[in-house]
């Protein structure tokens, strides 16, 4: 404050907003899977044995499905040709899980039909990867040297992550549809079981809206403070 030889930098409100906006969909996300973790499938299949059976429909007899340790670390890696399935998704029968299951599938399903989102996605990884290790550091030089050109190149750098992030969006939404059809068409879930397993990934793809909109408001603050150094 004035007076007292301290400048509270306005710009921390972004950081706020950033970090309470991850923190609410975070909490979103593990509240509406644990409530339909609850909800057991009328078929009593487990997520897994729901996932092989959707691998299957459409000629992906080559992706093995693993466990892994945790919770919702559930992921498709096209390289390995692996869904792994968390600790809480693998062999629970809840719509939440099997829901969880259906959308790393549609991950999958994506790859196979040539979905263009996760193409470009995974043609800008190694520029995003580049840029997100350079970016910070140039920044901080930057605005500890008083250079602001530097600064602004390390801002610019950091919105190769919001781009990235922008481009993962469309990916998850589009995963996410697949799943809900797949589940339908395949009567793997029914009536009400559909809507929680929709919830779910409703919720989920919260997240990702989140992490935007968090990324867009670190990279503002940045390309704000890159350009106050610049005067």
């Amino acid at each position: 404050m004035y007076g007292y030889g301290y400048y509270l930098d306005p710009t921390y409100i972004l950081v706020i907003a950033a970090f309470a906006l991850t923190l609410f969909a975070s909490m979103g996300v593990k509240s509406t899977f644990n409530k339909y973790n609850e909800v057991y499938s009328s078929r009593g299949i487990t997520a897994a044995e729901a996932a092989r059976r959707i691998l299957n429909a459409n000629g992906l007899q080559n992706i093995r499905i693993e466990r892994v340790a945790g919770e919702l670390t559930d992921h498709y890696s096209p390289k390995e040709n692996v869904i792994r399935l968390s600790d809480s998704t693998y062999n629970s029968t809840s719509v939440a899980a099997i829901g969880v299951a259906a959308h790393e599938c549609g991950h999958a399903i994506q790859h196979q039909v040539g979905y263009v989102p996760i193409k470009v996605r995974n043609s800008i990884v190694p520029v995003v990867n580049i840029s997100n290790a350079l970016s910070m550091p140039l920044f901080i030089v930057g605005l500890i040297l008083g250079i602001g050109s530097l600064a602004m190149v390390g801002a610019l750098l950091f919105g190769m992550v919001f781009l990235f992030q922008l481009v993962t969006l469309p990916t998850e939404t589009n995963a996410s549809r697949r799943a809900m059809k797949t589940l339908e068409d395949m009567d793997l879930l029914y009536g009400d079981e559909l809507k929680g397993a929709r919830k779910t990934l409703t919720a989920a793809a919260m997240t990702y809206v989140a992490a935007v909109a968090s990324t867009a408001l670190q990279f503002l603050r940045l390309l704000m403070l890159a350009n106050r150094r610049r005067r």
